[in-house]
């Protein structure tokens, strides 16, 4: 009997660093995972990610992402695991009740400081620089109808020097992005499914 294959759709607006890193740290596992890249943004650098990795992409307009065909597609493509990697739109309530506990996103913060509506990208680095935070770092949670909001699944951090520019914040919390956010993708897919 062949292991499960789990199946992850992972949501992204941007450059898909994150995607990039998830798919791969999971392929150099040899892990029995299924991706596909769900994009509201035709011009994404996930898209090219995307293509090199050789994911399935399913563009879709934000429109549509209200809309219950999107929500019968996600269903018939049967994720295990919703993957929001600088996806820049909220979830609808109605995805978030059809996948409770099965979605996840990474923010670039440590919550609940600096989360909610307009808190994202640089805005987060430029605010905690100008307010003088001595430290910041990323938080996974899980996803539910607030902002930010969920159960919080882990945090790092990263301490912050008064010499240091938001750039250089922002560069430092990537990197604990890129490294942490596979990894406790991977250990919340094992635990969910020792639950079941």
């Amino acid at each position: 009997m062949q292991p499960k294959k789990f199946r992850i759709a992972i949501f992204a607006s941007g450059e898909g660093t994150n995607a990039d890193a998830i798919i791969r740290y999971f392929n150099e596992n040899e892990s029995s995972v299924v991706f596909s890249i769900w994009t509201n943004n035709s011009v994404s650098g996930v898209i090219k990610r995307a293509e090199i990795l050789n994911v399935p992409i399913y563009l879709f307009s934000n429109e549509e992402l209200n809309q219950p065909e999107f929500l019968k597609k996600l269903n018939n493509w049967s994720p295990d695991l919703i993957v929001l990697a600088g996806f820049l739109r909220k979830i609808p309530d109605k995805i978030i009740h059809q996948f409770p506990g099965k979605i996840i996103n990474i923010h670039p913060a440590l919550l609940p400081k600096y989360g909610g509506k307009g808190m994202y990208g640089m805005n987060i680095h430029h605010a905690v620089k100008r307010n003088g935070e001595k430290e910041t770092g990323i938080t996974i949670h899980l996803v539910d109808e607030e902002y930010d909001h969920g159960t919080i699944l882990y945090q790092q951090k990263t301490i912050i020097t008064p010499e240091m520019t938001a750039e250089e914040i922002s560069n430092n919390v990537r990197n604990l992005e890129l490294f942490y956010y596979p990894r406790i993708i991977e250990s919340y897919l094992q635990s969910i499914t020792t639950a079941s």
